[in-house]
């Protein structure tokens, strides 16, 4: 193969331009003359979606982030890695746009499900064993979002204002640790500004990421993110999507003139085409893809994320003890399986805990009550009772219509949830979209029949016009505009069995000018009946039951990209749900679906508390395996989770005066709560299992010099009659530090699985450059490092001290 600065010498200026935009929205510009085809890339990170959105093209259902995170386990992190890696090379994928390793600053964030917690530690260690685990196959990760992007509001144009030390320490070390240890091949430069500078001009691109950490990889942009010519004169190297975009031919000018050297042009040119020869876009490598079962994996992800946080000798239930089970909440039957906006994809199928309980159980009564009415926005109707007029198949017709009402593309769809971005649909030169299907429902009964999008629509039933919106665009850009439009509906009664003719008619016109993006959801709502009866007939049903199942949690209206949580606390009547069904069943279990904390005010009053995160789409099977003990809920919390909102030390995600400071400096999660009195419902690392495993012993050199890494065996022993799990975390402390430091902060960890009546020991590397400060570049204090190992930031029964013998700078790029 030819090298590739050769390949670089055989290109025009105006070839070597042209790969600097992507050639669409997926995809970078091939160029056959030097055996370059085009290099794909596709939205992740808890999932291959490919280039369409497509209930015809299904992919695996991952648990989110902070799913993957709470197991607090690297061979899981890089074994989840690698089975993208044959997601992505089954749907001709080459660039996965993950993962996400922005820390959940504050519980606000209303992208937290898709990071891996608060810690930078965690965050650092699981990002490099993600991304080893997708490159070891040939597929790349694009590390994102280049930095300090840990909140939604005014995501396109905030400055964070953070110092550089905090940077260096805290939000830059899961970048650090996904280049310099596992050499991501890109990284995706966010919104935000930093410090004055959008990320796409930020001399953050070239130091410390090129220059101190070896970074020879493609700098991506996030979708719309480069608004300049400026982007060129710094380290960005590709501008995502094209074709259009402020390169092209103005960068040409600008190098045809003399203000920009053609030598920076070459620069990011080498990096495109190294990357190309790394996925085999310049010649196809064979790669030996991951053979596991990729649904079985996301279910024991799914399992090894779920945090048992309250059990009072409830669980796990024995099945031959258990004759009837009352399965209660709107997201047992409808669970979250993963979070909102570009993270989505099209599952072949979802289990939801209601799903997994009854085939769990097959001889067990499992009956079901919503209990609380919380999805406020539109369910797309079953594919079951569509029938599409034109085929007679199951189903939909779509069609797009231009100006004077003539179609100009039609297609048959799965789904009344429709996503068109990218694909063959010409969405930019349609005046109109229609959906037209038969819809026969199974079951009698009110609903609340409409749509949700953004913009004029309307919906016809049987040819009579049933609901309109005649509303402006609502403006939202790509990502949010799949969770913000608010429905359109009205009520209508089904007839079990009697079909009706649904014809939805929409205008595009009426989203203004260059759209290329489409969002619709067309279904039923819920018929918003009497709070007090669903919670009576949920009472009555726990009452029947030997055992009540309560899944409460949060919608796409609540977590989604695009925008951060108003509140903390679980949306609709839930709380109130809990409540009376924990009084009319003293053996309630009750699970927590959502991606980021929430407050659990009658956490004190349930028989067992589990945290099921966003778990993918097994969760329901996953659930299943934990409270009937088929498996141990082997997660750990990533993040704090308060007990009120206003004890959160860091709440702020809205700008003030166009940015937001990170006045907490260091302080972030866990040690943001440790410098205040308030403690919260839950710290950083909480969880337990089914097996009474006990710390017995911890060891350690009583020396270290700066910048080597000191072990720290510890004994354990499983003192129960059944396999488990634990997570061996280790603080470090500096009480007579002569500058701000958290009072204590994680440096280490290690889950690890004990058989019945096993005793092991663990050896922990703690590196201590985590010892280090940043003061123009990475200073170690000598002195005495008492480091306290336990099972959560304050559980920690054992401890050892590290005294750290030399006193010297190790050197920025060291």
């Amino acid at each position: 193969m030819k090298p590739v600065t050769s390949l670089v010498e055989a290109l025009t200026l105006e070839e070597k331009v042209r790969l600097l935009t992507g050639r669409d929205l997926w995809s970078t510009s091939p160029i056959e003359k030097i055996g370059l085809r085009s290099i794909i890339v596709s939205d992740g990170p808890a999932g291959v979606r490919g280039t369409n959105w497509d209930e015809r093209d299904p992919s695996l259902n991952f648990p989110s982030g902070s799913a993957l995170a709470a197991s607090w386990d690297l061979v899981l992190a890089r074994r989840y890695g690698a089975a993208l890696a044959a997601e992505a090379r089954r749907k001709g994928v080459d660039v996965v746009l993950g993962p996400t390793v922005n820390l959940q600053r504050s519980p606000f964030g209303g992208r937290n499900f898709e990071c891996f917690g608060e810690d930078p530690v965690l965050t650092a260690d699981l990002a490099a064993a993600y991304v080893g685990g997708l490159q070891d196959h040939g597929v790349a990760a694009a590390v994102k979002h280049y930095v300090a992007n840990d909140s939604e509001t005014d995501r396109f144009t905030v400055d964070v204002r953070v110092a550089e030390r905090v940077l260096r320490e805290v939000y830059l070390l899961p970048f650090e640790k996904a280049v310099r240890e596992s050499g991501a091949w890109l990284v995706m430069s966010s919104y935000n500004g930093v410090n004055g500078a959008t990320m796409t001009e930020n001399p953050l691109l070239e130091t410390p990421l090129a220059t101190e950490w070896g970074f020879d990889g493609v700098v991506i942009s996030d979708w719309m993110a480069v608004r300049s010519l400026e982007a060129a004169r710094a380290a960005q190297d590709l501008v995502m999507p094209g074709p259009d975009g402020p390169w092209g031919e103005a960068l040409i000018a600008a190098v045809r003139r003399g203000e920009i050297d053609e030598a920076v042009v070459d620069r990011k040119v080498i990096r495109i085409l190294t990357l190309a020869q790394r996925v085999g876009a310049l010649s196809e490598t064979p790669h030996q893809m991951s053979a596991e079962d990729g649904a079985a994996l996301a279910r024991e992800v799914a399992v090894e994320g779920t945090v048992l946080l309250e059990n009072r000798d409830e669980l796990p239930w024995d099945p031959a003890r258990l004759k009837s089970v009352a399965v209660i909440g709107e997201n047992a039957a409808w669970a979250r399986t993963q979070g909102g906006g570009s993270a989505g994809v099209a599952p072949t199928r979802t289990v939801s805990p209601l799903d997994g309980v009854r085939a769990a159980l097959p001889g067990v009564d499992v009956t079901y009550s919503p209990g609380a009415v919380l999805n406020q926005s539109v369910t797309e109707l079953p594919l079951s009772g569509l029938t599409n007029p034109f085929t007679g198949e199951p189903g939909v017709r779509t069609r797009f219509r231009d100006a004077s009402g003539v179609e100009i593309f039609a297609e048959d769809r799965l789904t009344t949830r429709l996503i068109y971005v990218g694909g063959d649909a010409p969405v930019s030169s349609s005046h109109s979209f229609e959906l037209h299907t038969s819809y026969t429902p199974a079951e009698a009964g009110p609903v609340r029949l409409g749509f949700a999008v953004t913009g004029r629509a309307r919906l016809y039933v049987d040819d009579l016009l049933f609901v309109e919106q005649d509303g402006p665009s609502a403006g939202h850009p790509l990502g949010a505009a799949l969770t913000a439009a608010a429905p359109a509906t009205d009520k209508w009664y089904l007839a079990a069995g009697r079909p009706v003719e649904l014809r939805f008619v929409y205008d595009i016109a009426s989203l203004g000018d260059s759209v290329d993006a489409l969002f619709v959801r067309v279904g039923t709502q819920p018929v918003g009946g009497d709070d007090d009866d669903l919670l009576a007939e949920a009472a009555r049903a726990a009452t029947a039951a030997d055992v009540a199942l309560v899944v409460v949690g949060t919608n796409s209206l609540v977590e989604s990209e695009g925008v951060d949580r108003e509140s903390l606390a679980l949306p609709g009547k839930q709380d109130e749900l809990v409540k009376v069904v924990a009084a009319a069943n003293p053996h309630t279990v009750v699970v927590v679906n959502s991606g980021g904390p929430v407050l659990l005010p009658w956490r004190h009053d349930v028989a067992a508390l589990l945290i099921g995160h966003f778990g993918g789409q097994e969760f329901g099977h996953a659930i299943a395996d934990v409270v009937l003990g088929t498996a141990e809920p082997g997660g750990r919390l990533a993040a704090t989770w308060p007990a009120a909102e206003t004890d959160a030390p860091v709440l702020d995600t809205t700008p003030r005066d166009g940015g937001i400071d990170y006045a907490e400096g260091v302080h972030v999660g866990h040690r943001a709560w440790l410098r205040q009195d308030v403690a919260p419902a839950y710290w950083f690392g909480s969880g337990r299992g089914y097996a009474d495993i006990e710390l017995l012993h911890a060891e350690a050199p009583e020396t270290v010099g700066a910048g080597d890494t000191v072990t720290v065996d510890i004994s354990l022993r499983n003192r129960s009659a059944r396999p488990g799990k634990e997570v061996v975390q280790v603080y470090a402390s500096r009480p007579d530090s002569t500058f701000d430091r958290p009072r204590r902060w994680l440096v280490g960890f290690a889950a690890i699985r004990l058989a019945a009546g096993e005793s092991a020991e663990v050896a922990v590397e703690v590196p201590t450059r985590l010892f280090a400060h940043w003061d123009g570049d990475w200073c170690y204090e000598p002195g005495s490092y008492p480091l306290g190992i336990g099972t959560d930031a304050v559980d920690l029964p054992l401890s050892v001290n590290v005294t750290l013998i030399e006193h010297r700078s190790e050197g920025a790029g060291k």
